[in-house]
């Protein structure tokens, strides 16, 4: 397909995930440079809904569901024999995309934040050096493979329809109780409510100024005052203490969010949290140390005892909420 672009979803429990119109939207920006289409593969144990039939609208000409019931959990080595083009850059993604590369022997520029076309060429822009710098590369392989950071491609609905086909497909080896050499046999579920950080429009993120994992009960109940729109972050250290798990952590390490509303709370602001955060609509800060440098990114700070000032702030929070 010269000039076509196959953008790569993410469903979860038959379910697509918000980024998944993410990466419709900037494979339809590398469609329209490339005068080509815009293929959206989505592999699943059945039917896939949540948006799948809505994908037209954000840019997808065609819309493939591959069906195999190996596919109900993300297995690695039986998606990259299905699929032979543009991912989302998110922990499926990263373990996917290589993959995929590998067996086309082509390159793959990940973590991008903005793509383009030059000279019949695809071009990418992906941060370096902790988001320090951008660099701008040029992919002369065919195909070319890139990976979209999560949170950076606002989704962007077209007025067209997509068509929609669907075929089950035969993955040797390709997972669930397949011969693969790696088997996703769990997928821990958050608790019944709670908000994934990479998804949520609010979050209220603690660092080490908490002094302590008990003190978090401080920003749940914060997050809670947003009446279920809030998801509680944490910064690496936290998160390298132990306090908080892996999955909410914030940074260049953990995951890249671009919330409506971001609240630092007790962090200082290092160079790989920034990188992570710093594209949220609004931050506000809440230090006690007035030079911390998560100052120098927001749009609201509060110099102060985050004991004091935290528990007014989601009594006020309250009182907007009814």
């Amino acid at each position: 397909m010269s000039g076509g672009v196959l953008a790569v979803l993410e469903q979860r429990d038959g379910a697509l995930r918000k980024v998944s119109h993410e990466v419709v939207t900037g494979a339809r920006r590398l469609g329209d440079a490339l005068g080509g289409t815009v293929d959206a593969l989505v592999l699943a144990a059945g039917a896939v809904g949540g948006g799948a039939d809505q994908l037209g609208a954000f840019g997808a000409d065609k819309v493939i569901t591959l069906t195999h019931a190996a596919f109900a959990r993300y297995a690695p080595e039986g998606y990259s024999r299905a699929i032979a083009v543009v991912f989302a850059a998110s922990a499926t993604g990263k373990d996917l995309a290589p993959r995929v590369a590998a067996r086309l022997g082509v390159p793959l520029a990940q973590d991008v934040t903005d793509v383009g076309v030059e000279s019949g060429a695809v071009t990418v822009v992906r941060p370096v050096y902790a988001g320090k710098a951008l660099l701008k590369l040029k992919l002369a392989a065919s195909p070319a493979l890139v990976s979209l950071r999560p949170n950076v491609f606002t989704p962007v609905q077209r007025p067209k329809a997509g068509v929609a086909q669907s075929a089950a497909v035969d993955v040797p080896g390709g997972g669930g109780g397949g011969g693969g050499r790696v088997t996703v046999r769990e997928i821990k579920a958050a608790p019944a409510g709670a908000l994934d950080v990479a998804e949520a429009p609010i979050i209220v993120s603690g660092g080490r100024g908490l002094k302590e994992p008990a003190n978090f009960k401080i920003l749940e109940e914060l997050a809670g005052a947003f009446g279920g729109a809030a998801a509680v972050g944490a910064s690496r250290a936290v998160v390298d203490a132990g306090w908080r798990p892996h999955a909410d952590q914030v940074g260049q390490t953990g995951k890249t969010v671009s919330p409506t509303l971001y609240i630092a709370v007790g962090i200082s602001g290092a160079i790989q949290h920034l990188a992570g955060m710093r594209t949220s609509k609004v931050i506000v800060a809440i230090n006690k140390d007035k030079d911390a440098p998560i100052f120098k990114v927001a749009d609201y700070g509060i110099v102060g005892d985050l004991f004091d000032v935290v528990p007014k702030l989601t009594d006020e929070i309250r009182k907007l909420h009814g």
